[in-house]
């Protein structure tokens, strides 16, 4: 089955810093109305996130690993095979803690690496969370892609940061279009996260080529900015 086409949408200042807490609360929710109304002009059944965006905004518990000496097998659970739309968590370590299976009615699918342990299964299981393994210690992002289509019939993926998580996808050559929000505001902090980083441990791979399909002047003075990318190796 055909991995699903993805779409990265991310919010920026002009000097590509995405959120801070140096922000204004008042303007931030503004520009979070903006993103979120240009999120669903979109035609998709999934959006993802990485471990720290996730616990910034939507974690509500600390994970419960469950004590069993019961070894889990298979490489990946169902927790609700009526789902249609999904919230895609990228946690490697199994650090992330849910007290059900959803998020704003998303069923949520978390992408693992092999280093979990099996309490942490277990707990994922009982709250009824979908789960894969991509990787033994990393996350392999194609293999990810590719099981999440075959499993879960997924076509269409929002991809909504970190950075990190964005720059590997990049990287790895898996995005398909770029929907950027670029707001009128500089930033400049230092070591503050922008939309795309890739990390040190991955090799790092030629620039990646931008076609500009679209512009749009919004409210607040956000640029709406469309593209289509050009994949490796053309």
């Amino acid at each position: 089955m055909k991995r699903p086409y993805v779409i990265c949408h991310m919010m920026s200042t002009v000097d590509g810093r995405i959120i801070s807490e140096n922000w204004s609360r008042k303007r931030i929710q503004a520009l979070y109305d903006i993103y979120e109304k240009c999120h669903r002009s979109f035609d998709s059944q999934a959006w993802m996130c990485g471990r720290v965006t996730l616990e910034k905004d939507f974690v509500n518990e600390k994970p419960r690993p469950i004590k069993t000496k019961q070894l889990i097998a298979g490489k990946y659970f169902i927790g609700d095979r009526s789902a249609t739309s999904f919230a895609i968590a990228v946690d490697p370590r199994g650090k992330l803690g849910w007290k059900n299976n959803e998020i704003n009615g998303d069923h949520i699918i978390e992408i693992l690496s092999e280093q979990v342990n099996n309490g942490y299964l277990a707990y994922l299981q009982r709250r009824g969370v979908s789960y894969i393994f991509a990787g033994k210690k990393e996350i392999n992002f194609k293999l990810a892609l590719n099981e999440l289509a075959k499993l879960f019939a997924i076509k269409t993926i929002m991809l909504e940061g970190g950075g990190h998580v964005n720059g590997s996808l990049l990287n790895a050559g898996l995005i398909d279009e770029l929907s950027l929000l670029i707001i009128p505001m500089a930033d400049g902090t230092p070591k503050s996260p922008t939309t795309f980083e890739v990390s040190e441990y991955l090799q790092k791979k030629s620039a990646t080529i931008l076609h500009l399909k679209e512009t749009k002047e919004l409210e607040q003075g956000v640029i709406w900015l469309k593209y289509s990318i050009e994949k490796k190796g053309h």
